[in-house]
């Protein structure tokens, strides 16, 4: 095989082993925290997209809610992206009366060209403590389908 072969080759491969890993996305919250995903490093990261005015996204909120809280200080986060055309101070408002508990942030195009694809809400990437996305979900999760999910996972 010829030089330029090989190295189309190996510029090819290099390419698509790094497409398995997320750009390291950057994130501020409505508190004014940044949240980068080179940040979790070791740790699960579950970055959901909702809205206010969507039903199934009401239902996941105490689920989500739950697995922060129980995961945060060990072993996963979850990180809530805003899809909504209200200000943000009616986001915050909401998030509060409904007891949203993990960091919540404002989303926009560039966000979401971030993450990922955006067709329904809810919709969860799931993120492995290497940084490579190995979920993702258009609907609703559960706090139980996401800890068994990473439960029969083995990631370095």
């Amino acid at each position: 095989m010829g030089i330029i072969k090989k190295l189309v080759c190996g510029l090819f491969l290099l390419v698509l082993s790094l497409s398995v890993y997320a750009t390291d996305f950057s994130l501020e919250d409505m508190r004014g925290e940044t949240h980068r995903l080179e940040d979790y490093r070791g740790k699960w990261v579950l970055v959901n997209f909702w809205a206010t005015w969507c039903p199934p996204c009401l239902n996941e909120i105490p689920e989500l809610s739950s697995l922060h809280n129980t995961h945060k200080d060990k072993d996963l986060v979850v990180i809530g992206i805003a899809i909504d055309s209200g200000s943000s101070g009616k986001v915050a408002d909401f998030a509060k009366a409904h007891g949203i508990s993990y960091p919540v942030v404002m989303g926009n195009r560039k966000i979401t060209r971030q993450i990922g694809e955006l067709d329904v809400l809810p919709t969860s990437y799931l993120y492995a403590p290497n940084g490579k996305q190995v979920s993702y979900q258009a609907g609703e999760v559960t706090r139980e389908s996401v800890e068994t999910y990473i439960r029969n996972k083995k990631f370095n």
